[in-house]
């Protein structure tokens, strides 16, 4: 089987925050608060998941404000931010929405998605992903976090459920 095939089963997606949705790293401004960064391409693939009734979560160790703020802005309702133990709250949506595991694309970067990744259908990291991370996962974008690798993985996916502009061009052109 193409492993793209796979991505068509696809109907909720969860998403971890820094590493994925940024770039792993953070500006620290002298007052304590911390500044991060996402990709608009990223933030545009999400609304059009939520568009056509794709499910997409967020399950993040970090507390921002600014973050919860954004992502609220693009349409995602289930947020759930300062998760230490993210499987706890990966149960939680899984029993609250009826939410079948093995319809679910996890996208992670780090240890602290690793139990996550391993009870979801795809497990999935940007190219910049920790190597035990990357062992997981079931595909690897091509793209870094916070360059792109979310919208990379929903693109695929509404590709190939024809909810997309252009469902046969799978692949950026060289």
């Amino acid at each position: 089987m193409n492993y793209l095939e796979e991505f068509r089963s696809i109907k909720t997606f969860i998403f971890d925050v820094d590493g994925v949705l940024t770039n792993s790293q953070l500006i620290i401004l002298e007052n304590g608060r911390l500044l991060r960064k996402m990709n608009t391409r990223d933030g545009f693939a999400i609304k059009e998941a939520i568009k056509f009734g794709f499910k997409v979560f967020i399950i993040t160790g970090g507390s921002s404000t600014g973050v919860k703020l954004r992502l609220e802005g693009l349409g995602v309702s289930g947020i759930y931010l300062g998760i230490q133990e993210k499987m706890d709250a990966f149960e939680e949506i899984i029993d609250v929405y009826d939410i079948e595991p093995d319809e679910v694309l996890y996208m992670g970067d780090d240890i602290p998605d690793y139990e996550v990744m391993r009870r979801v259908g795809i497990p999935a990291c940007p190219s910049d992903a920790a190597p035990e991370i990357k062992h997981l996962s079931r595909y690897i974008s091509p793209k870094k976090g916070g360059e792109g690798c979310v919208r990379d993985v929903i693109e695929k996916v509404l590709k190939l459920n024809n909810k997309w502009l252009d469902p046969f061009i799978l692949e950026e052109p060289e």
